[in-house]
């Protein structure tokens, strides 16, 4: 690749992949082996949700990052969808509120209590319904509070207010299945690449469309936009079936600015950008390896760096964001790789190396932070904002005083003797198996009583029904 024969001085021209031990690690994970094109795993400060493998509907399971080591085998899950779930997202401005869709056609939005689960959770926070067929992607505005987006294999894209749990705007431009969402800094575009080998950059509120790209020798899997620095890079394949990468100008999409073949392998190539640093990470599923690039406004536009490499294909990457990062060990970006062979999770730290213990400013700038920026009405009004910034080395304990708030709904309960049945769970412990095992029993027991006692009531009433027989000839 031409850019490995250039040379360019970068302070991140040295960053290096670092997994985590053994005991950082997350074990015993019953990961989905669903096919669909998706990380399947969401991270944030204080929890790691991932997709599993369920029988009879779709679930994941939400792990506190604090809780490492092998998960136990009865450990509680969210299982409220009726099909396999195919994308998750944490909310960036409420870290215990997580969105999911599935092939059931529904969104739902999920409120996690601190701590994690005690039991399996089956009633949502919020469902969420409009397309009319599976939903395979879902992404939350990046300065508005209360807006998601969802895209579904009915060729729509639906924005929700869940303020009042409705969709307020349909996009409905695309003539395929969409492949791929990502928002410019302040949330006023959309780029979206799609099954239709077009890339789109639209106008949310208003779902039109401000240019297209349908560039024959580039097919586009993933978009992602570049921070402000008013670009689009994309992974995807050439005309000759080998991995690609492009950059363009997201006002004039006519021609990329450059692409550059990565190899011939044949997964999906995963982009992941880091504004703060500009650093670009490209992570092919299957492989083991992840390559990371710095990008500048002149060119080459694209630096390579250097290489992560690893034995273990990853089925997906969850990233945690920049507030969660260890900025002692100058630590710039980590992922969580799901291996899906092991049914294991591990953290891989790009660190910066500096022998300093001193706060590093020059790598950790002004970042976004949890407060939103606009409300849902603002945004829908047509106000746009940039991201509230905070700094990493006096604001990241700062506590959120913002409370999610659901729209009011009726809640279904199906109650039988005290028990809820659509919250009774399987038991966690071997203690709580015998005391389950013990209630059954004494259900069983008073059951078997009251059915005695009804069979020699039935009794003493066929009794009762011959005497008056024999007295009446006539009844």
């Amino acid at each position: 690749m031409s850019w490995r024969l250039s040379y360019r001085s970068s302070k991140f021209r040295n960053v290096y992949g670092k997994v985590g031990s053994r005991e950082h690690c997350y074990d015993g994970i019953p990961i989905t082996k669903n096919v669909h094109d998706n990380h399947f795993c969401a991270v944030n400060t204080k929890f790691l949700a991932v997709v599993t493998e369920s029988a009879g509907g779709g679930s994941f399971i939400i792990i506190p990052i604090s809780q490492s080591g092998r998960l136990d085998t009865h450990y509680p899950k969210v299982c409220g969808h009726h099909g396999n779930v195919l994308d998750i997202k944490w909310n960036p401005f409420f870290e215990n509120v997580i969105a999911s869709c599935s092939e059931d056609s529904s969104v739902r939005v999920w409120e996690i209590p601190d701590g994690g689960l005690r039991r399996n959770m089956t009633e949502a926070a919020l469902e969420l319904y409009g397309h009319s067929r599976r939903v395979g992607l879902i992404e939350w505005h990046p300065t508005s509070n209360g807006i998601l987006f969802s895209a579904g294999y009915d060729y729509k894209i639906l924005i929700w207010n869940l303020e009042i749990g409705e969709p307020v705007k349909m996009i409905d431009c695309h003539t395929d299945v969409i492949l791929s969402m990502s928002f410019n800094t302040d949330g006023s575009l959309l780029a979206t690449s799609c099954k239709d080998k077009k890339l789109r950059v639209i106008e949310p509120r208003s779902g039109r469309v401000l240019q297209q790209a349908s560039y024959k020798n580039h097919r586009v899997n993933r978009v992602v936009f570049l921070g402000n620095l008013k670009r689009l890079l994309t992974t995807g394949v050439s005309r000759w079936n080998t991995r690609q990468i492009a950059l363009w100008d997201q006002e004039d999409l006519s021609m990329p600015l450059m692409e550059e073949d990565i190899d011939g392998l044949s997964g999906l190539l995963f982009p992941f950008y880091d504004s703060d640093t500009h650093m670009l990470y490209l992570a092919g599923k299957g492989d083991g390896n992840i390559r990371y690039f710095e990008i500048t406004t002149e060119k080459p536009f694209i630096q390579y760096l250097m290489e992560f490499r690893s034995p273990a294909p990853q089925k997906g990457l969850g990233v945690m964001p920049k507030r969660g990062l260890d900025v002692g060990a100058c630590e710039v970006f980590r992922f969580y790789k799901l291996v899906t062979l092991k049914g294991l999770i591990e953290p891989i730290s790009m660190i910066v190396p500096r022998r300093s213990d001193t706060y590093q400013e020059d790598i950790y700038p002004m970042t976004a932070g949890t407060e939103p920026a606009l409300s849902a009405i603002e945004w829908l009004s047509g106000i746009n904002r940039d991201p509230v910034l905070m700094s990493l080395k006096d604001g990241y304990h700062r506590p959120n005083k913002l409370v999610f708030k659901a729209p009011v709904k009726n809640k279904k309960n199906v109650v039988v003797n005290g028990i809820d049945l659509l919250e009774n769970i399987p038991p966690r412990t071997e203690n709580e198996l015998l005391q389950m095992f013990f209630r059954q029993q004494d259900e069983l027991r008073r059951l078997r009583e009251e059915l005695s006692t009804k069979d020699v009531r039935i009794r003493q009433l066929e009794l009762e029904l011959n005497n008056m027989k024999n007295f009446s000839p006539n009844i």
